[in-house]
């Protein structure tokens, strides 16, 4: 009996030690071919624009508002009111944004914040601002884009994306800023994907602050100069939620997390940013 329990003994070891000295197959992954990189085009006649050539409220069929004085996640000093020519009118071919000193619901500042959400949503294409910014230290002015529905994740931002075409902080004149932020690539993270340039005439001249979007990139250029991209390198949404549909926010904030880290200087208000036109050109299909 010990004979025979010692020769299946040496059967075990023999059938174990030959299977961990010969592993499994390897697997072999075939290499993508690359591909050569797509090349995009923008139709040459806008898909819709904004001249601001009638004077008034602006154009109710291109802009609504976003209202009220909760400090929109970045503890902003302003109220956002609507309808209300004090803080955004079309005058003298110009549209007209205008912060103010003044009480304003529960805050010290009205300022307007107009979007084109559900009236003109925009997904790819290439968007032209002309505008002038204003100065002074406290201020927040912005032209960007945010999701205009909630497709992705488990929040509205970041995970849905946001695109900021030009910001600017009073604190820091004539320095422009051109970002993304996305779930993985977000201010709260110190992960945006972000550029700047200077702009010397920032307050004192009309520039095209212009966008560039298709499905593989988002492109920041003034005056036609390039200084910021952020290319799609994957497929995961939490990088790349720029495959749905978004709408412009135009609006001057007061303070908060960014604009006031230097403080306010109550002096400056009113101050205003102008808009000569809005230009939206779709993508070639």
């Amino acid at each position: 009996m010990k004979q025979f329990c010692g020769i299946i003994f040496l059967v075990v070891l023999f059938s174990c030690k030959k299977e961990t000295t010969n592993p499994p197959d390897p697997i072999v992954i075939t290499p993508v071919q690359p591909q050569e990189p797509k090349v995009y085009a923008f139709e040459s006649t806008p898909a819709w624009s904004d001249e601001f050539d009638v004077n008034g409220l602006p154009n109710n069929q291109i802009w609504g508002y976003d209202v009220g004085g909760g400090g929109w996640g970045n503890n902003e000093l302003q109220n956002y009111t609507a309808n209300d020519a004090d803080n955004a009118r079309v005058e003298n071919g110009k549209l007209i944004v205008t912060a103010i000193k003044e009480v304003s619901g529960t805050r010290q500042y009205s300022s307007a914040r107009l979007v084109t959400k559900g009236k003109k949503d925009m997904k790819f294409g290439r968007l032209e601002i002309k505008a002038k910014i204003p100065a002074g230290l406290g201020s927040w002015p912005a032209l960007w884009m945010l999701a205009s529905q909630t497709t992705y994740g488990t929040t509205f931002w970041p995970d849905q994306g946001e695109i900021d075409i030009m910001e600017h902080v009073g604190y820091d004149p004539a320095v422009v800023h051109a970002s993304v932020h996305t779930n993985i690539f977000n201010h709260i993270l110190g992960t945006q994907k972000t550029a700047k340039t200077t702009v010397p005439t920032f307050n004192s001249a009309f520039h095209v602050y212009r966008l560039d979007w298709t499905p593989d990139e988002i492109r920041a250029f003034i005056d036609d100069k390039e200084f910021f991209v952020f290319k799609r390198q994957g497929v995961l949404w939490q990088e790349w939620p720029f495959n749905q549909p978004q709408h412009l926010l135009v609006n001057i904030a007061v303070g908060g997390n960014w604009g006031g880290v230097k403080g306010i200087d109550d002096t400056i208000f009113p101050i205003s940013m102008e808009l000569d036109y809005v230009r939206y050109y779709a993508l070639k299909q």
